[in-house]
């Protein structure tokens, strides 16, 4: 709940609460000097007759509309309190065509307007109406209060807004209509707007219908719509912009309708705990952005009446690349972060009264230096979390990862020149896993070296985008001792998918032993070249292959248990493309449903000892009729015909942390 902002009323205060607590929106308008008299004694009400200045030691009741109109100038102090009826769309503040407000609130002061309760849809919010261009054209008509707004004159000015926090907002006025935070119509560039914040508003949190009007330092927490909502060719600038959404069911970041009047964005973070839709753009919106970090939304971007993805300019490591091929043609994109890095923060607007406190144990964005977790403290992975050259993120004995079921957004990534180093031991293993530990839930963890590969230097993954491959074969990537993953797999489309653990040319100096996947939508592990090795691997009731390799891979796994007891799963093994010979020893393969054991591909092949298969239908497939001589298993070309049943299986008794949960 949040704290209220009202505690410190004055006995006065509420004297005149009480006064006034018969007044209703549908009372005659007041006189001007009745609208005088209710502001000397903390009232606003009514419309403004005469420049005003409010007093920051009162504060205030908005018990109605409060309206200045053309002529008239409307100041408001540092400190000021203004506490708004919760009287849906009858209250509210509205800046009419030539009249101008000035709040000047400080970062040790700000200008608050709230509710007493803080909650949504209590109140209508701040309309501000200006001369500047709209493609609705001059003297349009707002669907709020049927203001007029829109001219010629984009360097208008309605004057000025510093440190103002606005909260509960958001009042419908139909299934169309509704108030926002702030609503900007056709506002210009000589209004100047920094150091905002709008939370929990039923509606948006600022929007922009028209006008050049821009914004520096913008706060958004908890709206139920869209945090920047703009249409009608705004062309304005937001600069440094933090948005939260910790409340399911709200609509975007951003919303860009109509035409594409090419507004900027600069230093952008928006960090979701509820997944949901980041980017939105209408028709054939667009904009330029710079700066952007998403963490935590299921969709980062949405062209959603299929506009084309060139009006949206990004940078910094942003590429749009369609989520499925159905979804693809219904203008559905994905913009995979590989380089981007949070500059706004929550601790930038220490000015801000908020309960909403989740970024110490939300995993989130990218790593660039050393990092290291709390084994005390229950982390979330909501989204994407990169390890960038020359970071290093460690985990110590014991600590717990909670994937958001997101799919192909939630996921570890380790890229090249980064390094991981996770901790575990027998005793405190470190787990990753969804709350359920369902299949396809979220991505996995990533590890992308330097090490050779057949696909060559700086190839490209198929997963993320992401860089992989040289001509370094002792490369390392970090530590993995005593890990356990849970719920992986999410699917990118048909052909490509996460795995619970993915290594691109990771190399031989990477350490990795004690390793369990367990209810995977695709692969246990997957190799795509490189040299490192396994040791101590479970892999359990994974959906594709529990042992996929390919690119000429060359390390080896040693010690290795494979549980099959759903039907429909792929294979144990699948190699494919040329044979680099890695090497397997102690491999056994337990089915209770069938299916087949080993598969290779093509020219792939490998070398087996202390082979132990039981339960399948088929042990050894060579499916594109490859040399049985490629693959040596007790130091003999394979046979389809033998059982290899009679190696000794690996005993997992003794491993106690395999099951690990959260």
């Amino acid at each position: 709940m949040k704290r209220s902002i009202f505690n410190n009323l004055s006995v006065v205060a509420l004297a005149f609460a009480m006064t006034f607590a018969s007044c209703t929106s549908d009372e005659p308008a007041l006189l001007n000097s009745d609208v005088q008299e209710n502001l000397e004694v903390g009232i606003l009400k009514g419309r403004l007759d005469s420049d005003v200045t409010l007093d920051a030691s009162i504060t205030y009741k908005l018990t109605s509309s409060f309206i200045v109109p053309e002529g008239y100038t409307f100041t408001i102090p540092a400190g000021t309190k203004i506490e708004a009826l919760e009287g849906g769309t009858d209250v509210y503040i509205a800046v009419l065509q030539g009249g101008t407000i000035n709040i000047n609130g400080t970062q040790s002061s700000p200008v608050v307007i709230s509710t007493a309760s803080g909650e949504a849809n209590g109140w209508g919010g701040l309309t501000i109406c200006g001369y500047a261009t709209t493609s609705a054209g001059v003297n349009a008509e707002a669907e709020v209060g049927g203001f007029i707004y829109g001219g010629s004159n984009d360097a208008d000015s309605s004057g000025a807004i510093s440190y103002l926090q606005i909260t509960g907002t958001g009042a419908q006025i139909n299934s169309e209509s509704q108030y926002n935070g702030i609503s900007f119509y056709s506002v210009g560039s000589g209004t100047s707007v920094s150091n905002v914040a709008v939370l929990n508003g039923a509606d948006d949190g600022v929007e922009f219908f028209g006008g050049a009007v821009s914004v520096t330092n913008l706060y958004v927490e908890n709206v139920q719509d869209d945090a920047i909502d703009w249409t009608e060719e705004w062309s304005g600038n937001i600069s440094n912009a933090y948005i939260s959404n910790t409340e399911a069911g709200f609509s975007t970041v951003f919303e860009g309708d109509k035409a594409n009047g090419n507004p900027t964005f600069d230093n952008i973070t928006a960090i979701s705990t509820v997944g949901g839709t980041a980017l939105q753009f209408k028709a054939t919106s667009g904009g330029t952005i710079t700066g952007l970090s998403l963490v935590g939304y299921d969709v980062d971007l949405d062209m959603k009446d299929g506009g084309d993805v060139s009006n949206v300019t990004f940078s910094q490591g942003y590429t749009p690349v369609a989520l499925t091929e159905d979804q693809a043609a219904d203008g559905y994109f994905y913009a995979l972060n590989t380089s981007a890095i949070s500059t706004v923060t929550a601790a930038d607007f220490p000015w801000v009264d908020t309960d909403v406190s989740f970024e110490s144990n939300l995993l989130q964005g990218a790593v660039t230096g050393d990092v290291t977790l709390d084994a005390s403290i229950a982390y979330t992975l909501s989204s994407s979390y990169i390890v960038q050259d020359g970071g290093k993120l460690t985990i110590p004995a014991g600590t717990k990862i909670t994937a958001r079921d997101g799919g192909t957004g939630v996921y570890i990534a380790v890229l090249q020149g980064g390094e991981i180093d996770i901790q575990g031991t027998a005793a405190n293993p470190v787990v990753m896993s969804s709350a359920s530990g369902e299949p396809g839930d979220w991505g996995g963890l990533t590890l992308c070296g330097k090490a050779t590969t057949s696909a060559g230097a700086g190839a490209e993954a198929e997963i993320g985008g992401f860089i992989y491959g040289g001509s370094d074969d002792a490369d390392s990537s970090g530590s993995i001792k005593y890990l356990v993953i849970k719920g992986t797999g999410a699917q990118i489309n048909s052909e490509s998918q996460y795995n619970g653990v993915s290594f691109y040319a990771v190399g031989s100096g990477t350490t990795v032993e004690n390793v369990s996947v367990i209810n995977g939508d695709d692969d246990g592990v997957e190799f795509f070249g490189g040299t490192v090795s396994v040791s101590n691997l479970y892999l359990e009731n994974n959906s594709d292959d529990s042992i996929d390799w390919t690119e000429s891979w060359s390390g080896s796994v040693t010690n290795a248990y494979i549980s099959h007891s759903v039907a429909g799963f792929s294979t144990v093994f699948e190699g494919d493309k040329a044979n680099a010979n890695p090497t397997f020893t102690n491999i056994t393969a337990i089915s209770t449903v069938g299916g087949t054991a080993l598969q290779f591909k093509l020219n792939s092949g490998g070398t087996i000892n202390n082979l132990y298969l039981e339960g399948y239908d088929t042990n050894i497939d060579m499916k594109d009729d490859g040399s049985l001589a490629n693959v040596i298993i007790e130091g003999a070309a394979a046979t389809t015909t033998a059982a290899y049943n009679e190696g000794t299986q690996v005993d997992v008794t003794s491993w106690t942390w395999i099951n690990a949960g959260l």
